[in-house]
């Protein structure tokens, strides 16, 4: 009965000396090993033999990007506004050994330092531009803790803010900073439309006049090139007419028809003179209507003459 038991022992021993000599670490973690107290080896993922009862594993770390909730804190703007802010900060174990010797809790350094750079960075801001210099705030965040958190083996990736909580009196008034801002710009752009309108008015009747006055500046240069077209026009009748008159006159008998038209309308004159009133008007020579009648005879005989010697031909 005595062997079975020693059997047990030695295997339960076996066991014992087999998991403290195998060691296996999971992917993205790091095993800070101490020999005899001391500082001894960092093991990577994979299996590692170790020293039993000599070699311990002090240290655990995850190398993974790990977020930490930063807790709530009351900060004090440059204007005297308080504000309620919490954030979020991401960061990554980068070197096991300075993250298990560099501080005794790293996580609680890392957290009372951004609360500490957090209330720094924003009672440099008025409450106005904290909500407008979000990238700023957590930009200064992030190089002041990357700087002090190198010691710590740690890097600190970035940090956000959560949210911004001012004072339920600053928020009543800054709503009503909002509506009237609001309510000014729909003046302003009400104002500015009916400008636009009236300059819109403007340059319509100013097109309309210059429209107007180009119609009636062409209306009156068609007109002026009508007239002198049919002035024109006239003349060359005229001129056409004289030059006929003048062919004519050149011919046969053509001084005797000019004389017989001269001498019809001296007597339709003087006809005409005569109905006028109840004046008698007698030309001053009575030898030169006699004189023109007596041509104007002659030029008709003439005229009877040829027609007879015409016709007996």
């Amino acid at each position: 009965m005595q062997v079975p038991v020693v059997g047990l022992i030695l295997l339960v021993i076996v066991i014992v000396l087999i998991a403290q000599t195998i060691k296996i670490v999971p992917q993205q973690h790091a095993w800070v090993v101490e020999r005899l107290g001391r500082y001894h080896a960092t093991l990577t993922p994979g299996l590692s033999i170790v020293l039993p009862f000599v070699d311990r594993v002090a240290y655990k770390h995850v190398l993974k990007e790990i977020p930490l909730d930063v807790p709530s804190q009351v900060c004090i703007t440059r204007d005297n506004t308080q504000l309620q802010v919490d954030g979020v900060l991401y960061f990554q174990v980068t070197d096991p050994m300075k993250a298990s010797y560099g501080s005794s809790n790293f996580v609680f350094a890392i957290t009372q330092l951004s609360q500490t750079m957090l209330r720094s960075v924003i009672g440099k801001l008025e409450l106005d531009k904290t909500f407008e210099e979000r990238d700023f705030i957590n930009h200064s965040i992030v190089s002041a803790l990357d700087q002090a958190a190198s010691n710590w083996g740690v890097k600190v990736l970035r940090y956000e803010i959560k949210d911004l909580t001012p004072p339920k009196e600053i928020l009543h008034a800054m709503q009503a900073q909002i509506t009237a801002e609001r309510e000014k710009r729909a003046l302003i752009a009400a104002s500015e439309g009916r400008k636009q309108e009236q300059i819109n008015l403007a340059s319509g009747a100013r097109e309309a006049a210059i429209q107007k006055s180009e119609g009636e500046r062409q209306a009156a240069i068609n007109q002026a090139q009508g007239q002198a077209a049919a002035i024109l026009a006239v003349a060359e009748a005229n001129a056409q007419a004289i030059q006929k008159i003048g062919a004519s006159i050149q011919e046969h008998g053509g001084m005797d028809a000019v004389n017989l038209k001269v001498a019809e309308q001296y007597v339709n004159a003087f006809s005409n003179l005569a109905k006028q009133g109840n004046t008698l008007i007698v030309p001053g020579d009575m030898g030169d209507l006699s004189s023109m009648i007596a041509s104007a005879l002659t030029i008709v005989n003439r005229a009877g003459i040829g027609e007879q010697k015409v016709k007996g031909a």
